[in-house]
């Protein structure tokens, strides 16, 4: 079953089909890791996107039940040099080609995807279309380049009311903008009592729940589009400890007077080597994002840089002078990705502590 995955720019490459059969547009991005390609299908932060994978072999190893990073996986089409037929694992339950049909996901095959990321690489991601080989191209290129990208990701993936996840420890508000299960994992892994709330609740609602500490998820799309967080994470600063993940962490910069700025193609892999720049220690961190906070605005701020990346020397994380506040741009609950990053849980429930210390002191 041949397909064509049409770009906007006037690429065309052609590739056989698998998957679902709906015709979906979106933004093209490529993601370098060599394995988590199940991880990666379901992270929320991909809604919108036709997803490249740059590893020449995907599917070996199957789809399985636990290591999926949402119910419903919000991509719009898959792109690979080569999707394995018949995966081998002792986990696998069912094969790629069969997962992608049941969700309806368009994808296609055979294609080089080396040339497809040395595009991307060159010109910055394009939107294009995985569609039918019956398709005519200069149609389908008019209608790409009159169609705007959708900027209500975040409605689309947060969830619609709010739920607990019960522990014993510390309560931690972790507030939804397309969080992944990973993140939820680590907080119940250390006894915290999850309660997950959607994307636009308040200040108030959230202090009404009583929180030892904020955490602020991971999301897909442009910061500016979820201007309801601003004033939210304004109300919370200084009342509650914060922590900040990708999404999360520009939306802090932006309330607390910073900007961001679209990247030519983002970071996307399990591979980013980040400084710590208190310790000089570096880590390779698990990425996926469009936005990067922009270091000149930060001068007029009560922000510091506690991270880079080492590959283009971007902010990878901040912190706040005055209040017990850190953000990182990666994602430590390594899902998927080295977990290098962990201990960061273990940061921001020790900066917890200390703040109830205070509290008790004062």
């Amino acid at each position: 079953m041949k397909r064509q995955l049409i770009l906007e720019d006037g690429t065309i490459f052609i590739g056989e089909g698998f998957g679902g059969e709906r015709m979906l547009s979106g933004e093209v991005v490529f993601n370098t890791g060599m394995t988590g390609y199940q991880e990666i299908l379901s992270d929320p932060s991909y809604c919108g996107q036709i997803v490249t994978l740059t590893y020449p072999l995907i599917g070996n190893y199957g789809i399985n039940r636990d290591d999926f990073e949402s119910i419903n996986p919000a991509i719009n089409g898959l792109i690979v040099k080569e999707a394995a037929d018949f995966p081998s694992n002792w986990r696998n339950e069912s094969s790629l080609d069969d997962f992608l049909k049941l969700r309806n996901i368009p994808g296609i095959s055979g294609i080089d995807t080396r040339k497809l990321t040395r595009i991307i690489r060159k010109y910055g991601t394009l939107k294009g279309i995985i569609c039918r080989i019956e398709e005519n191209p200069e149609d389908v290129i008019e209608k790409l380049r009159s169609t705007s990208l959708r900027t209500d990701q975040v409605k689309q993936v947060s969830t619609k009311t709010a739920y607990p996840s019960p522990g014993r420890g510390r309560r931690v508000v972790l507030v939804d903008y397309g969080m992944k299960h990973g993140i939820l994992r680590e907080l119940n892994n250390r006894g915290c009592d999850v309660i997950v709330v959607p994307y636009h609740t308040t200040a108030e609602e959230i202090l009404n729940l009583s929180p030892d500490g904020v955490m602020l998820s991971n999301g897909p799309g442009d910061p500016k589009d979820v201007p309801e967080a601003i004033s939210m994470i304004q109300g919370l600063l200084g009342k509650v400890p914060l922590f900040g993940i990708c999404l999360g962490h520009q939306l802090f910069a932006l309330s607390c007077g910073a900007n961001t700025e679209k990247m030519k193609f983002g970071h996307r892999g399990s591979n980013h080597p980040v400084k710590d720049l208190a310790t000089g220690k570096v880590a390779l961190t698990s990425q996926n994002h469009g936005y990067t906070v922009n270091e000149t605005s930060l001068k007029n701020t009560r922000l510091e840089v506690t991270h880079i990346a080492l590959n283009d020397r971007t902010i990878e994380g901040l912190k706040h002078k005055d209040y017990p506040a850190f953000t990182v741009q990666y994602h430590p609950e390594a899902s998927p990705g080295p977990e290098d990053a962990n201990g960061l849980f273990e940061q921001f429930l020790a900066m917890i502590e200390s703040d109830k210390l205070e509290g008790v002191n004062k």
